[in-house]
């Protein structure tokens, strides 16, 4: 069950669903059972497919972040803090990118403002806009200003991941493109501070790009599509 402090909120065009700590549990359970109890602020209940909008994105996301980022060992930093439920999932129904560089900036602030114990990183999803890779990497120097408008800049790093992404230089089919392959658009926020913790943890971090490709190269395309072939992006 998600408590009303956990609760769904925003009830317009431009609704935002954001789902607490109990989010892991909750919707992995879903998946199983193929129901959920959900207590909400009367906000969200004046629309209750908010509660499906939500969880499917949220759903397929967690997957594709065991199967794929914490399966493959991607970001060996991903682990920890996926099992201490310290990621906040937020699913933005945005169509216009203002709407979204708003939800941005209010998520870049409460992020900052959290306990880190309690919340070390959000996974902005953003399924309906942006959808075009282009269209997503311009918005990325967007979401860069919004970031440094809030004197953000060296407390909060914005990292990209998208259906389509692609790294500069490489083409469209490079096997190589799909470490940074979600199911959906969205925005990754994440402390300096825990990245420098974790990378000062990590013996080998600056290794950590060119293993990616490796482990890439290893798995072709055929492993891949195995892999996330009940993703999305996949179908």
């Amino acid at each position: 069950m998600i408590r009303d402090g956990d609760s769904l909120a925003g009830a317009s065009s431009d609704m935002v669903v954001c789902v607490g700590r109990s989010t892991i549990k909750c919707y992995i359970d879903w998946i199983h059972q193929t129901h959920m109890t959900i207590s909400t602020q009367p906000s969200a209940r004046e629309n209750p497919d908010h509660c499906d909008y939500a969880s499917v994105y949220v759903v397929e996301t967690v997957a594709w972040l065991e199967r794929v980022v914490i399966g493959l060992n991607l970001c060996p930093f991903a682990k920890a803090v996926h099992v201490k439920n310290q990621i906040r999932y937020v699913v933005s129904a945005a169509m216009a990118q203002d709407a979204l560089c708003n939800t941005l900036v209010t998520e870049l602030q409460f992020l900052a403002a959290a306990d880190s114990a309690e919340i070390d990183t959000t996974l902005l999803i953003h399924p309906h806009l942006l959808t075009q890779f282009s269209d997503y990497n311009d918005f990325l120097v967007v979401a860069d200003r919004a970031r440094d408008s809030l004197y953000l800049t060296g407390v909060i790093q914005i990292a990209s991941f998208h259906p389509q992404y692609q790294f500069a230089d490489t083409a469209a089919d490079d096997i190589s493109n799909c470490t940074n392959r979600s199911p959906y658009p969205m925005l990754h926020l994440l402390r300096e501070t825990s990245i420098d913790k974790a990378v000062a943890a990590f013996p080998d971090a600056s290794t950590i790009f060119e293993r990616n490709i490796e482990t890439m190269n290893r798995l072709g395309a055929s492993g891949w599509n195995n892999l996330t072939c009940k993703t999305p992006a996949d179908r």
